[in-house]
């Protein structure tokens, strides 16, 4: 009920619709019922009055008189027979639109529904913390923006479809037989919710056997996801069939517990029927007993156990409809699950920044990832405006660490990093990042134009002449021009049609497009030819002019100008200054930059011999 009450929530924008269309199935149920009880005058036309059971209904009988009465009144027998059939057919026909129209009104709805939820689950996804995709597998955020949505959906049509008619066919059944007997009537209200009660367990066995089911979805979506992605890789290490087994193996974790789920959901039909044989068991006997005793009528009683019988339908479709629900109920859990998952720390009511005007400080920050231990301790260091500050050192000491808390990725766990004096926690999270410009070692190209890519997030800010303009001075125009389409071209999945060099010289034309005060900048050129990196070095050059940058830098000879440079390892600053001072002190700077350029010297000396 938890669940479902959170799902019935995105029912309220789309009311209208649920009124008309529970409306629509109500009138049908109401004719359904109709068209059953019109036997009775239906019979005695047929049969005249052998077929009318003394005492059994009267109140239907009376009711039936008063509605039927002016068609049959002094009509022959066939003719009070041809009208009743063209009523009998008229009502089942009425039934049949009405149904469709609530069908059709539901379906809406329900689509609807579905579409309102995805939207909303992206929606939240993006507002996430990036922690959160640190630990999540994208296979798996697919499966639960798509699948757990689609299968979520389907609660809502059983619900306003399913459920609603048979909800309105038992309550005008239980009506007629009411009427009839209200004591025995009364005993099967009270017989048959003893007998659900045995389905609870079942229902809670139904719930978790679907979530295993789904969360084992998700592992092969992720798992396809990645080596679809890692083709290339896969095929250079020969690694086909270890990929084909670790598929097997997930997959045959899906097939068993969406076998065990299905079984157990089959057992709703067979218990349903002996639940409804149990209560009709109990309704003769205990009405064989007031047909004995005199208090009531063998004729009444046959009418009741008539009309019982076809209380049975909706009765157990009611009993089923919690089994069939629980696949849903299931993906429902996994979708509320993410939004749950707490969003960023925006600072709604914090202050609004328009610039830098002095300085970036971080002062005493200390920070750990979820469960590992601390990647940063006490770390303090200042960037004045305009300057260009370098963090180096041996990987995993923390430098893309620090980087990312300023754009407020991930939270100090003490300490602060100030923006002129101003915590950035304080800081609206949009006007915070509106300063910054982040050009990552790993380039992300969208599947669009390269127009939206250069101008991404913001497309129609900016003029087709500031794009340009943009692209030339990162070195990026003249191929861009000669690409099938030009500046409306399409990039494909992650860039495919463009070269490293290429893909970088984009990241950059981006980053001048939107000129922000601040650039975080991680180099990533140490995988390009000779050409691309000139290029894109030019490229880089014009971007860190006259503006406030730090860059984590992999190849030391391309910071030596740097106002200051700042050397991380384990997680502490051990070195600090301009590159002439750090080489002059022969610390760990001197080190770095020695073991760098050794390396570089016997390349181009292999290099040397391979060519001779």
């Amino acid at each position: 009920m938890k669940i479902w009450s959170r799902l019935a929530g995105y029912l309220k924008p789309y009311s209208a619709l649920v009124v008309v269309s529970l409306a629509a199935m109500g009138i049908g149920s109401l004719l359904d019922g109709f068209s059953m009880i019109l036997l009775i005058p239906f019979l005695r036309s047929l049969f005249g009055d052998a077929a009318v059971l003394p005492g059994a209904g009267s109140l239907v009988e009376r009711a039936l008189d008063v509605v039927m009465g002016p068609l049959l009144a002094g009509a022959s027998p066939n003719e009070a027979l041809r009208n009743l059939v063209i009523v009998v057919m008229a009502a089942i026909v009425l039934k049949n639109v009405f149904f469709y129209a609530a069908a059709a009104l539901g379906v809406t709805v329900q689509e609807r529904v579905a579409r309102d939820m995805r939207n909303q689950l992206y929606g939240h996804l993006q507002r996430l913390p990036l922690g959160f995709f640190d630990r999540s597998k994208t296979g798996q955020l697919v499966a639960r923006v798509f699948t757990d949505t689609n299968t979520t959906k389907e609660v809502f049509r059983r619900t306003m479809v399913e459920a609603l008619k048979h909800i309105v066919s038992l309550v005008a059944f239980v009506s007629v037989l009411f009427l009839i007997s209200w004591k025995l009537t009364l005993l099967a209200l009270v017989v048959a919710p003893l007998f659900l009660g045995f389905l609870k367990p079942m229902l809670y066995r139904l719930r978790r056997g679907f979530r295993r089911a789904y969360d084992a979805q998700g592992e092969l979506t992720s798992m396809l996801q990645e080596t679809a992605s890692g083709a290339r890789l896969v095929k250079a290490y020969r690694a086909e069939e270890y990929e084909r087994i670790r598929f097997g193996t997930t997959n045959r974790a899906f097939y068993k517990n969406a076998v065990r789920a299905e079984r157990i959901s089959l057992l709703s039909a067979p218990l349903s029927e002996l639940l409804g044989a149990v209560v009709t068991l109990v309704l003769v006997w205990v009405g064989a007993q007031f047909v004995f005793s005199g208090e009531m009528s063998a004729e009444a009683f046959l009418t009741f156990l008539t009309v019982s019988l076809r209380v049975q339908s909706p009765l157990k479709g009611l009993t089923m409809f919690p089994a069939r629900a629980q696949a849903s109920f299931a993906a429902g859990e996994r979708f509320l699950e993410i939004l749950d998952t707490g969003v960023e720390p925006v600072s709604a009511g914090g202050r609004r920044v328009d610039g830098l005007e002095r300085e970036v400080a971080y002062e005493d920050v200390h920070f750990a990832y979820d469960g590992e231990e601390s990647v940063l301790r006490g770390v303090s260091f200042k960037v004045k405006r305009g300057e260009v500050v370098a963090l180096v050192g041996p990987s995993g000491g923390g430098k893309s660490t620090l980087v990312d808390l300023l754009p407020r990725f991930y939270q100090p766990l003490s300490g602060r990093i100030a923006l002129d004096g101003v915590d950035i926690g304080e800081i609206q999270l949009d006007s915070l990042r509106e300063l910054l410009g982040v050009v990552s070692q790993e380039t992300i190209i969208f599947h669009d134009t390269v127009r939206a890519n250069i101008a991404y997030g913001a497309p129609d800010r900016y003029s087709q002449e500031e794009i340009e303009a943009a692209a030339i001075a990162a070195n990026a125009h003249e191929f861009i021009v000669r690409l099938p389409e030009g500046y409306d071209t399409l990039l494909g999945d992650r860039g495919v049609r463009l070269s490293g060099g290429q893909r970088q010289r984009i990241a950059i034309a981006r980053a001048i497009l939107r000129d922000p005060p601040l650039l975080i900048f991680d180099e990533a050129t140490s995988a390009l030819d000779t050409e691309s990196e000139r290029l894109v070095q030019g490229a880089i050059n014009r971007l860190l002019a006259n503006r406030t940058v730090i860059v984590v830098a992999h190849r030391l000879s391309t910071i030596k100008g740097a106002h200051q440079i700042i050397v991380v390892d384990d997680g502490e600053i051990v070195e600090s200054g301009r590159h002439e001072e750090l080489l002059a002190r022969q610390g760990p700077y001197r080190r770095l930059y020695d073991l760098q350029f050794d390396v570089a010297a016997g390349q181009i000396a292999g290099g040397e011999v391979e060519s001779s």
